[in-house]
C-alpha cells in the first residue's frame, strides 16, 4: 500500500518537473508591417522557464528555405523538441527563437533589385524592434544570433555581413550564397521575371553575394561576429560554402566550418540544430 502510494506520488513529481521543461512554440503570430503594406506571419519558441520568470533572455533568429513559411522549423525542423533537450541537458541555454515568414507576397530575405519589396528594410526597421519590445529579449549584439538552412542560409550570411554590429553568431545551413557571377544574378532575375535596370546590376551583386562581401568587406568586422557553416557532402550547394570558408581561410577569419554525411534535406538540419544552438549560447554566456 505504502509502496503504491510512493510510487504514484514519484511519478507524479517526475510529471510535473517533465511538463515544468518544456518550452512553448506559437506558430501564426503576426505584425502589421507599414514598408510591406501587409500583415506578417511569424513563429516563435519561449524557453521552458519564461512563463515563471521576469528575466530576459537571448534571441536567436532562425530562417526557414524556399518552399517554407515560418511553421517550417516548427514541423519539420522539431524546434520545439530540439530546443527543449539541448536546453535541459545544459547543451544550450535558454533563449527564445523568432521564425519570421519570407514566402508571403513574394519569397526571400532581402530588398528587390527594383526597391519595390522592401523585406530586408521590414526585417531590420520593423521586425526585430517589434519583436524585442515585445517579448523579454536582452537587446544587445552578444545576446543575439542568426541562423537559417538554404534560402535562410543566405539571409544568414547576408544579414550577419549586412550588420554585423548586430549579431554576436551567424549559422549558415546548407546555405544558398547568392549567384557566383553577375550573369547569373542577370540569369536569375530573367528567369523569375523581375524588372530590373542592368546598370544597378554589379552593386546589387556586390552586395547580395555572401562571397564578394567576405572578399571586399572589412575584415574586423566579418571578424566580430562569430561564424558556424555546415553543409552536407551531397548538398548542390556546397561548392558556394566551401567557396566561403576557403575566402575566410585566406583573410584569417576564424570560423566553423562543418562538412557531414548528407545533403540538402531535414534529416540533416535536424542534425545541425542541436550544434547550431550550443554555439550561439557559448556566446550568450559568460566565461
Amino acid at each position: 500500500m505504502y509502496i503504491r502510494s510512493f510510487v504514484f506520488i514519484l511519478f507524479v513529481i517526475i510529471s510535473f518537473i517533465s511538463n515544468g521543461q518544456q518550452g512553448q512554440v506559437f506558430d501564426a503570430l503576426t505584425l502589421e508591417s507599414k514598408i510591406l503594406d501587409s500583415d506578417r506571419k511569424y513563429a516563435i519558441y519561449l524557453p521552458p522557464d519564461y512563463d515563471k520568470s521576469q528575466r530576459s533572455y537571448p534571441v536567436l533568429y532562425l530562417l526557414h528555405g524556399a518552399g517554407d513559411d515560418q511553421t517550417g522549423w516548427v514541423q519539420f525542423g522539431e524546434v520545439l523538441h530540439i530546443a527543449d533537450k539541448s536546453i535541459n541537458e545544459g547543451m544550450a541555454t535558454p533563449m527564445i527563437i523568432v521564425m519570421p515568414d519570407a514566402n508571403t507576397g513574394k519569397r526571400g530575405y532581402f530588398n528587390d533589385i527594383s526597391e519595390t519589396w522592401l523585406y530586408e528594410d521590414f526585417f531590420f526597421q520593423e521586425f526585430i524592434p517589434f519583436i524585442e519590445k515585445t517579448y523579454r529579449i536582452k537587446s544587445s549584439k552578444r545576446y543575439r544570433a542568426v541562423a537559417g538552412l538554404s534560402m535562410g542560409g543566405g539571409g544568414s550570411f547576408m544579414y550577419a555581413l549586412h550588420h554585423p554590429e548586430l549579431f554576436s553568431s551567424a549559422c549558415p545551413l546548407s546555405a544558398y550564397i547568392g549567384p557566383l557571377t553577375i550573369d547569373g544574378l542577370k540569369d536569375y532575375f530573367v528567369r523569375t521575371e523581375q524588372v530590373f535596370d542592368e546598370e544597378a546590376l554589379p552593386t546589387y551583386f556586390e552586395q547580395h553575394n555572401a562571397l564578394s562581401l567576405v572578399e571586399n568587406m572589412d575584415t574586423e568586422l566579418i571578424k566580430s561576429v562569430r561564424w558556424y557553416i555546415d553543409c552536407g557532402d551531397d548538398d548542390f550547394l556546397f561548392e558556394g560554402n566551401s567557396l566561403i570558408h576557403i575566402a575566410m581561410r585566406k583573410k584569417d577569419i576564424p570560423h566553423e566550418f562543418r562538412i557531414r554525411d548528407g545533403g540538402h534535406s531535414w534529416t540533416y538540419w535536424r542534425e545541425s540544430l542541436p550544434n547550431v544552438l550550443q554555439f550561439v549560447s557559448e556566446a550568450f554566456h559568460q566565461h
